[in-house]
């Protein structure tokens, strides 16, 4: 799909979508009943062909396009319950740094805080624009060095530090999965398979033999219109964070406001 479309409001791109599909099937239609569908030769048992051909190809489309839409829901949905979790673990991670010892705790939380606000700041704008930035490893990478420089004294501080060695790494995982579903997206090939498989579809259902032209046009604008809206679906689901309808960084605003500050 072009870039583009990522960037303008859903409704936008739901519009664009539906008409672009359908001036090119009712274009379609138009040249093949002008060109194609007088060379042919039609009789009684045309249509019953025809309309075979079409349940064939609309039966194994369907279930292609729906299994792809489902996918990239997945992806959509697993996205944005890594964000959940990579924003649930700063509160965690920032929590049990508050056990330590001063001056340790406020360098620590003063970290974790920095990153919270270069996360919705600077590394959920760049991820609008399909970029990955580095500025949240170099606040980590401090953090940890911090972190790591604690001596615990006691079986009190043993235990808290392990604590927050494990939340610290869970943070890393969910961060590292983040940026991974970043670049997320179908590819060239199923692209092409969805274009192609929507061509044919609504491409079948010229050849029906009705002599009405009007009534011809409104079939294939249905057909059109709905494959239309599941191209819809699938394109404003196909990139979870890019683009106008992406993934909201409302979860880090959440844990900056309740918990950090």
């Amino acid at each position: 799909m072009p870039i583009w479309i990522y960037d303008i409001s859903p409704l936008k791109a739901a519009i664009v979508i539906v008409v672009f599909v359908e001036i090119l099937s009712i274009a379609g239609l138009l040249l093949i009943r002008r060109f194609v569908r007088p060379r042919l030769g039609y009789h009684e048992g045309a249509n019953d062909a025809v309309s075979g051909t079409v349940q064939a190809i609309g039966v194994f489309y369907g279930i292609t396009v729906g299994l792809l839409a489902v996918g990239v829901w997945n992806t959509f949905t697993s996205s944005s319950e890594i964000v959940s979790r990579e924003a649930a673990a700063i509160g965690i991670l920032y929590r049990d740094v508050s056990g330590y010892p001063s001056p340790l705790r406020e360098q620590m939380q003063g970290k974790l805080k920095e990153y919270t606000v270069a996360i919705i700041d600077q590394v959920w704008p760049a991820q609008k624009k399909g970029e990955v930035t580095n500025i949240g490893a170099e606040i980590l990478n401090q953090f940890q060095t911090t972190l790591y420089s604690f001596d615990p004294k006691d079986w009190g501080q043993q235990a808290l530090h392990g604590e927050t060695l494990k939340a610290y790494n869970n943070l890393l995982e969910y961060r590292r999965l983040r940026i991974d579903s970043v670049g997320s997206g179908l590819s060239l090939v199923m692209w092409a398979v969805i274009w192609v498989g929507a061509a044919i579809s609504i491409g079948v259902a010229y050849f029906f033999n009705i002599p009405d032209l009007k009534l011809h046009a409104i079939l294939i604008g249905l057909m059109g219109g709905f494959l239309a809206m599941v191209l819809f679906m699938i394109v404003i689901n196909d990139k979870p964070f890019y683009g106008h309808a992406s993934i909201s960084s409302d979860s880090y605003k959440i844990v900056l406001d309740r918990v950090i500050n």
